[in-house]
């Protein structure tokens, strides 16, 4: 019999209620709340290397009872669900209470290795933190995050995990346009698995009003369980908590911009406590490299979530946080400043040795290297060139007998459109200047090149790519959800006959909804 703990719940303080009617809960940090059962649950998929982590083999996935579970209309001992309460700075601007309006925590399970994974039902009914929403979740949006919760994953990038996807057999009401026309959409629930879903807003809103004593209860439980490593709650081991959490986000984030991955929704609520990728909503991968892209059409005129500001965004998250920890820090504001400076020194490092290795390059050594990868970004976003193909392709280039004199038809072919001959022109030099310079590495080529494949991507989990899924599941077939599952485990391989995965975008995908960008709304 399967069985689970609640340490968050055992050991800081709770909602005196337990009724999930909407409400502004003071003094606890979690309210009691039971998942709202559904008609006729289904499994939609899983994923079997979180199964295993969790210690969970495939006749337990397969079972009955896991489905009841997984949709939210039953229990495995040791259970308690609850939602968190915490607060964020949503778009710039401080929000007050947010709190998990539709997630709540089913429990905390013991790995067969030992490590600990919380499992959360996002999509499981209303909770007091729902405000004036059903605490529902959509069938697209639910694809979206199971798929790149495991994509993510498989790419290397720090991320909470997906362990299933069940529909509800309950249409849910959702204005996906938000333009006054609700439409009735398939409803479903994802399991989202992770050590610990505390993020930035939980302490946050202890701050917000206040409440000190319960800001420490807090640091030191996530301390304590999380960091314990820094040594027993004090004034410096919550400095060094913040240095650590301000160090993470930076290398989380220059992960993102290696791939080509967009947030789209970079609110303090969802930055995770641990540099983990948390709350797939809006997200995107850029195809063409355009800094200015954002995935968010809630972001589309301020585009304050654009990809190339997504680093930015990450410091003033974090200056957000140190904010939040002053009463800890006993106003010391240097101890802010210090997180800042390492947020910005990690940042630096993180994003200058991969983009480094993109390029086939063991470190960028003097400022002749920055000057060479500022050209590729410069030549890239001047027109049209697809990001992934662009890196993938270029370990086919670094093998080359002699340096380009023309551009090579793997450079060729990730544009989209024509392009001027003198922007061709320019790439030609770029490839020639990036050729020569490999040249000075100790490895030879071929291993130049079987370097650059395990750190460019052949498939990331496009925009396009879901949708087809999605569509496909709308009309009653989850094979395409299958399908994605599968090639995303090995986003580095070259999976013969699967080709079509790892296309650029099409023409019809520049306006189609949830391929050029999407909404908040799930």
């Amino acid at each position: 019999m399967l069985s689970f703990l609640s340490r968050f719940v055992d050991s800081t303080p709770g909602d005196l209620l337990s009724e999930p009617h909407r409400r502004q809960v003071h003094g606890a940090l979690w309210s009691k709340v039971a998942p709202t059962p559904v008609s006729a649950p289904r499994m939609v998929a899983w994923s079997p290397e979180v199964a295993r982590q969790l210690g969970l083999d495939e006749a337990t996935m397969q079972s009955a009872e896991t489905v009841q579970v997984l949709a939210g209309n039953a229990l495995w001992p040791g259970m308690v669900p609850y939602a968190a309460n915490y607060g964020g700075h949503q778009f710039g601007h401080w929000a007050g209470q947010l709190g998990d309006g539709r997630a709540i925590v089913l429990g905390e399970r013991v790995a067969p290795d030992g490590t600990r994974h919380e499992l959360q039902l996002k999509g499981a009914g209303p909770t007091p933190y729902s405000r004036r929403a059903d605490g529902r979740a959509v069938l697209r949006s639910s694809i979206r995050e199971f798929l790149c919760s495991e994509a993510m994953h498989h790419l290397g990038v720090p991320t909470t995990r997906a362990l299933s996807l069940v529909a509800t057999g309950e249409p849910v009401i959702r204005d996906m346009f938000y333009d006054g026309n609700p439409q009735a959409e398939p409803g479903a629930i994802v399991c989202r698995v992770a050590p610990t879903f505390l993020r930035f807003g939980n302490f946050e809103l202890c701050t917000s009003r206040g409440d000190v004593k319960l800001l420490k209860q807090l640091a030191d439980y996530t301390v304590t369980h999380f960091f314990p490593e820094l040594g027993a709650p004090s004034k410096e081991t919550y400095a060094a908590f913040y240095r650590e959490v301000a160090r993470r986000t930076a290398r989380l984030i220059a992960h993102w911009q290696a791939v080509g991955f967009v947030h789209g929704v970079m609110n303090t609520d969802n930055m995770s406590i641990l540099g983990l990728t948390l709350d797939y909503g809006p997200y995107g991968w850029i195809d063409d490299f355009n800094p200015g892209w954002t995935p968010n059409t809630t972001d589309a005129e301020q585009r304050r979530y654009r990809f190339g500001n997504q680093p930015n965004i990450g410091l003033w998250n974090v200056e957000r946080l140190g904010a939040a920890l002053m009463p800890l820090f006993e106003e010391d504001e240097s101890l802010v400043e210090a997180g800042l400076l390492e947020y910005q020194r990690a940042f630096e490092e993180e994003a200058t040795r991969r983009f480094a290795a993109k390029l086939g390059l063991s470190s960028l050594r003097n400022e002749e290297d920055l000057a060479l990868m500022n050209g590729c970004f410069a030549w890239l976003a001047a027109e049209e060139t697809d990001m992934t193909r662009f890196f993938r392709g270029l370990a086919q280039v670094v093998t080359a007998e002699t340096a380009p004199t023309e551009l090579p038809a793997v450079v060729r072919e990730s544009f989209y459109g024509e392009v001027p001959e003198v922007h061709v022109a320019k790439g030609v030099e770029w490839l020639k200047a990036w050729w020569q310079r490999t040249r000075r590495e100790e490895a030879a080529p071929a291993e130049l090149a079987r370097r650059m494949n395990a750190v460019n991507p052949k498939y990331v989990l496009r925009n396009w790519l879901a949708q087809e899924a999605i569509d496909a599941a709308h009309a009653g077939d989850d094979s395409k959800v299958h399908a994605l599952l599968d090639v995303m485990r090995r986003p580095f391989d070259e999976q013969p006959g699967r080709e079509h995965f790892a296309a650029k975008r099409p023409d019809w995908a520049r306006t189609k909804p949830g391929c050029s960008a999407l909404s908040c709304s799930s």
